[in-house]
């Protein structure tokens, strides 16, 4: 066998699905989930940036946070929101298996059950972010609560919680739509028989993400709907 022939047969054995600059698909994998995790621990410092606003406003301005929170967010909606997010991840879970077994007819509803939730949590903030921009609550410019003095400030500042609260849900929500998107990619390529078990490190990873996502929801919705 000639070297033509040699490198023929190599490039028909190689894994459709393995880059060519990687020795084989175990070195690929683990790359891309080096790479992935290194991207989570960065959002988790983004995030952390913010935790640490709310710990110093909520310190500076404990009333307001009391107050504010009790008498603008409905813990209800936050709860339904909660457990959304929690069958997601589940959802999320159970379609990361199904890829990595190859059973496909499981995949793609477990997909797209898992993005209907998505969209059913960004449902729910719409409809709490229109009633509180109807009540004149979106900060900035835009704020028309309470007019709050130089003294008052001191204790009572209504448009700091909502600055916060914006800052953070809103943050939050748009990880969320970016992981529609994804989890929308994945059952495109799904559907077409691209995720299978030779390929599934795509859906492991948008799992994770998605993962983190809810995590980060979880702590939002004490802090913020559960103000004590």
């Amino acid at each position: 066998m000639n070297a033509n022939e040699g490198g023929a047969a190599a490039n028909a054995d190689r894994n459709p699905y393995l880059a060519h600059h990687f020795l084989d698909k175990f070195q690929q994998d683990d790359a891309v989930k080096m790479g992935m995790w290194l991207f989570l621990v960065q959002e988790l410092l983004f995030f952390g940036g913010l935790f640490m606003a709310y710990i110093s406003m909520r310190f500076l301005y404990p009333e307001t946070f009391l107050q504010e929170a009790l008498a603008h967010l409905d813990w209800r909606l936050g709860a339904i929101n909660t457990v959304a997010l929690l069958t997601s991840s589940l959802t999320m879970a159970l379609a990361v298996r199904a890829a990595q077994q190859g059973k496909q007819k499981q995949l793609v509803p477990l997909l797209g059950v898992t993005a209907v939730l998505a969209l059913a949590f960004m449902g729910i903030k719409y409809f709490e972010y229109s009633h509180k921009i109807h009540d004149g609550l979106m900060p900035g410019i835009y704020y028309a609560g309470e007019a709050v003095g130089a003294v008052e400030a001191v204790h009572h500042a209504p448009q700091i919680f909502f600055s916060v609260y914006f800052m953070m849900t809103g943050v939050h929500g748009l990880h969320v739509l970016i992981g529609v998107g994804l989890i929308g990619y994945l059952m495109w390529r799904a559907t077409k028989g691209e995720m299978n078990e030779n390929n599934y490190s795509f859906v492991d990873n948008v799992g994770l993400y998605w993962h983190l996502v809810d995590l980060i929801w979880i702590f939002l919705f004490p802090l913020l709907y559960l103000v004590k």
